[in-house]
């Protein structure tokens, strides 16, 4: 049940950090510099928003949607996108933070992710078909299971993960980077 609907709103400076905000329904809205660290945004729908320069860090999206939400210049450390509803879910990321975030079973099929850090991030089971990962820092990011076809890895550097469990038919990489992909098997290249 919606308690709040707010609809082409701009919402700036807010400070919701460790407390919750659960239970709105946001269109068309923009959230710029607001602090949502460690804040419970559960239960909430979010339509063709935008969230930018804003920390996100820790935040709890537990049944909540995202449907044609882009994230610029955000911080977004820790969090676990696997609670959002799958229904829709869509993404972008630009100049953004992930480092420590869980996609698990996520629908994330053509996402864009542009100059972003990944680090220590997990991709489980998820469906990367057509993903970019433009100018990415994927250092110790894992990525176990997942569908990587046609996937642009080409810009993106530190990546590693093993070819056998991920799907790669078509997928871009550049040399030095796809050498990553050989890591699991303790061999010396000059």
């Amino acid at each position: 049940m919606t308690e709040y609907f707010h609809c082409g709103e701009l919402s700036k400076k807010l400070d919701y950090s460790d407390k919750s905000f659960c239970g709105g329904e946001f269109d068309s809205c923009t959230f710029r510099d607001c602090n949502y660290e460690n804040s419970d945004l559960s239960d909430n729908e979010f339509r063709d928003c935008l969230f930018e320069g804003c920390n996100l860090s820790a935040a709890l999206f537990k049944n909540s949607g995202l449907k044609s939400v882009n994230f610029i210049n955000c911080k977004i450390m820790g969090v676990d996108f696997s609670y959002c509803k799958e229904f829709l879910f869509e993404v972008k990321f630009k100049d953004c933070i992930l480092d420590y975030s869980i996609f698990l079973r996520n629908n994330l099929m053509n996402t864009n992710f542009k100059e972003c850090s990944v680090k220590e991030a997990e991709f489980t089971e998820c469906k990367l078909k057509g993903a970019q990962f433009h100018n990415c820092e994927l250092s110790g990011t894992l990525f176990s299971r997942c569908d990587l076809k046609k996937a642009d890895f080409r810009t993106a550097v530190n990546y590693s993960f093993d070819p056998e469990i991920n799907q790669l038919k078509g997928a871009k990489f550049s040399y030095p980077g796809i050498l990553g992909l050989l890591e699991k098997y303790e061999i010396i290249i000059d």
